[in-house]
């Protein structure tokens, strides 16, 4: 599914429309350099991850107690993320008029 929605959001960025992403639960392990989707029969997508800000997608935000829950460091993630609480993720997804799950 991380595949799906990364693909998602740049077809959407293509078409010039505006997209923030939320990384929420153990959606955080994305982030990571060193997955192992090969392992799954996948391809990693963190490379399309790095690339997001090409696409004009700058704002990337992830839930703070997922990124510690799973010792998320994000410092090692090269694109600018925003940490944000589970109120502020609430309201993130409410203040936006179409939100997509995967």
């Amino acid at each position: 599914m991380a595949k799906s929605s990364t693909d998602a959001a740049l077809a959407f960025a293509a078409f010039e429309q505006p997209i923030n992403l939320l990384f929420l639960g153990a959606g955080v392990l994305q982030l990571l350099p060193e997955q192992e989707a090969q392992a799954l029969g996948r391809k990693s997508i963190y490379k399309q991850l790095l690339s997001l800000p090409l696409y004009d997608v700058d704002q990337i935000y992830v839930d703070e107690a997922a990124a510690q829950q799973y010792h998320v460091d994000l410092n090692r993630f090269s694109t600018a993320t925003e940490l944000v609480s589970g109120d502020t993720a609430r309201a993130l997804m409410c203040d936006h008029d179409h939100v997509l799950g995967f």
